[in-house]
């Protein structure tokens, strides 16, 4: 009879987490190529509408800098090499495009609110839209519904790009907003997590909206949906849920960098 195969002890199974880089540089590459590689990502999924939407990254050294895609240009041509490093002020202080200063105004806003977020992610994703035009938070319907459970938030009213404090300010300590009217905004501890949350968030409203056309959804309760939260809602987890899409089909193009 041939042996029972013998269980691989799981300090030998490997298990991706997120790199440390040893200098101020290396990370700023890496920052810069994940934050191209979210765009071509979200413009492979087609969360973009002429030029609206934006993804920024905020700068490893100059902590009031943020690199984001220029005005105008793809997403899914989006390059580390194409990006600018815009300050809190808006003024472009490395590259040679246009950044579109209304939508950066909220992500500078953002991320001044939050010290600690690295990536904010505003695009355009209609499941999301739809539920910002119903002015409805996410409900948990879903096990990955309930990563937003209680952690995000609604601003309930019709808010442009010159009210950027106060859409900082309604985000509060979540991970994610939906702007009536407008769509979805999230947030991360890296660029990965904050690109997770705006893909899940939208697939979420997506289930939302064609559960409620077909009838009516049953609730989550609150122990569970908090329960599953904790285990599937924190930026680590989203980090390593974001893997997969950022590899799928993404043959990055040649930087000028």
């Amino acid at each position: 009879m041939p042996d029972r195969p013998v269980p691989v002890p799981v300090e030998r199974l490997g298990f991706e987490m997120p790199p440390v880089h040893a200098t101020v540089e290396a990370a700023r590459a890496h920052r810069k190529e994940r934050l191209a590689g979210a765009l071509r990502l979200l413009g492979r999924l087609g969360y973009e509408d002429g030029v609206a939407g934006q993804v920024t990254a905020r700068d490893p050294e100059f902590e009031d800098c943020y690199w984001v895609n220029p005005f105008g240009q793809p997403f899914a041509r989006a390059t580390a090499g194409d990006l600018l490093l815009v300050d809190g002020d808006g003024r472009v202080v490395r590259g040679e495009r246009r950044v579109n200063e209304l939508a950066f105004a909220v992500h500078a806003a953002v991320h001044r609110e939050r010290p600690e977020v690295v990536s904010v992610v505003r695009a355009q994703a209609p499941y999301g839209r739809a539920l910002a035009a119903l002015g409805e938070l996410l409900a948990p319907i879903t096990e990955e519904a309930c990563a937003f459970y209680e952690d995000h938030a609604l601003l309930d009213e019709y808010a442009g790009a010159e009210s950027a404090g106060r859409i900082a300010r309604a985000l509060g300590p979540y991970k994610a907003l939906i702007l009536r009217n407008r769509g979805l905004l999230t947030v991360g501890d890296s660029v990965d997590a904050a690109t997770w949350w705006f893909v899940a968030a939208e697939r979420a409203a997506q289930v939302q909206l064609i559960a409620r056309a077909a009838g009516k959804p049953v609730l989550i309760d609150h122990r569970a949906a908090v329960a599953t939260r904790g285990r599937f809602g924190s930026d680590l987890a989203a980090w390593v849920s974001c893997q997969p899409l950022l590899r799928e089909r993404d043959t990055p193009v040649a930087s000028t960098s």
